[in-house]
């Protein structure tokens, strides 16, 4: 086989093993002796869809999964302190679900409406179901002045 030149007709390579065979055409003699239909762009396009969603359903499965059953979380302000730079909080964390697992707390000043750019969060370490853990974290995005501070904590 020879390769096109600018003479010739279009042509493409034949999908399983590269020939060059006339555009619109899939495979080549070789590939396709019995001359069966060549697959549509439907069937290719539709294969591919399908794929993908079957991949996503089973990461959703497996992410729903490893994740049930960690939380919810409850947090509560048990201290703070002025630090280098900002803040030291000591927050005081309940885990009500029953698997382990860690969570991210908002630390924010309650006299701000709304969501405010005054917050800061904070990951705890991983909490046992049932259990309660304390701990101290630096922060530096609420200032350095101490006041009363309130905490949200969210599962996974």
């Amino acid at each position: 086989m020879t390769p096109a030149t600018p003479d010739d007709e279009p042509t493409q390579h034949c999908v399983r093993c590269g020939a060059i065979v006339p555009l619109g055409t899939a495979m080549c003699e070789r590939c396709n002796p019995l001359g069966l239909k060549q697959p549509a762009a439907s069937q290719a396009h539709g294969t591919a869809v399908l794929a993908i969603v079957v991949a996503v359903v089973a990461l959703a499965i497996l992410g729903k999964a490893s994740l049930g059953g960690v939380g919810p979380f409850q947090g509560r302000i048990g201290g703070v302190a002025a630090a280098d730079r900002g803040l030291a909080i000591t927050l005081t964390v309940d885990n009500l679900g029953t698997s382990r697992g860690s969570t991210t707390c908002r630390v924010y000043d309650p006299s701000t409406p709304g969501l405010g750019p005054d917050a800061a969060f904070v990951l705890s370490p991983e909490i046992e179901p049932g259990a309660q853990v304390t701990f101290t974290k630096p922060v530096v995005g609420l200032g350095t002045a101490v006041r009363p501070l309130a905490v949200e904590c969210t599962g996974p």
